[in-house]
């Protein structure tokens, strides 16, 4: 298996032999409002940085792919640069509840994901996240994170935008995944929580799957993740996990190999 982080959770994973993109925000730096947040990320235009492939290549890499996983439908996750640039045929895998709208955006080879779905040889399951604490949740919507099985493969558990929560400790507990991407960054709105694992929330995924290791994206791309990549890389050196989890930039590309049982 191999990852790709193009930028927040946009990411492209080889995976059971084929491609897939996930979560793609593909528009150009500064193209979107700031997102409400507290004064450390206030003003400044989404995306704060460029993709790491030229127009080009980006077109290049989009035909490429065999598929495209959607996690939620915020404008982070699925921007309208993304709605219009993508295949309209490309299967998309995608939760139940976002069918109706990526089909009113044009897209036919919707792959709505209920509770397990199998695709091209990969087992993919639905796990529950909260977005946020119980005030928030309601207003961001659902969202969803996905446990991948295929033969010869890491398992791999992708949690979506979530903070630590039940469904998560479960998910972990249930699946025993190899791999485990966190949406980290500490995803700020003006008032309450974060709506996203901060830097003690990696910690506890990291504890609580010792075999596993952990690869954090989702940082330094939106105005209101205030957690930065050093500040999760200092936090998990102090807490003596910095060799559990993987920091991509932007552009870097990851390799894991399964395990033998």
């Amino acid at each position: 298996m191999k990852i790709q982080l193009l930028r927040h959770a946009a990411m492209l994973i080889e995976y059971g032999g084929v491609k897939i993109l996930t979560d793609p925000m593909l528009g150009p730096a500064d193209a979107g409002a700031p997102i409400p947040t507290k004064k450390e990320g206030r003003g400044r235009r989404n995306p704060l940085v460029e993709l790491p492939l030229d127009a080009q290549k980006l077109a290049t890499t989009l035909h490429s792919l065999d598929a495209v996983l959607i996690t939620h439908l915020h404008s982070d996750h699925f921007d309208d640069f993304a709605g219009k640039t993508l295949p309209k045929d490309i299967p998309l895998l995608c939760q139940a509840e976002d069918e109706r709208r990526l089909h009113e955006k044009g897209f036919t080879g919707l792959f709505p994901i209920r509770s397990e779905l199998g695709w091209a040889g990969i087992r993919i399951s639905r796990v529950g996240c909260r977005h946020g604490g119980p005030l928030i949740r309601r207003k961001m919507g659902m969202g969803s994170g996905y446990y991948l099985e295929a033969s010869s493969e890491p398992s791999l558990y992708i949690t979506g935008d979530t903070i630590w929560c039940p469904e998560v400790k479960t998910a972990i507990r249930r699946h025993s995944p190899d791999l485990i991407i966190v949406n980290a960054g500490a995803a700020q709105l003006p008032a309450g929580r974060s709506i996203t694992m901060r830097a003690g929330d990696v910690a506890k995924v990291c504890r609580t799957a010792p075999e596993a290791q952990v690869v954090a994206v989702h940082m330094e791309a939106i105005n209101h993740c205030l957690l930065t990549r050093t500040q999760l890389r200092t936090y998990l050196e102090k807490h003596h996990l910095s060799n559990r989890v993987d920091i991509p930039a932007d552009g870097e590309t990851l390799a894991f190999n399964r395990t033998a049982p």
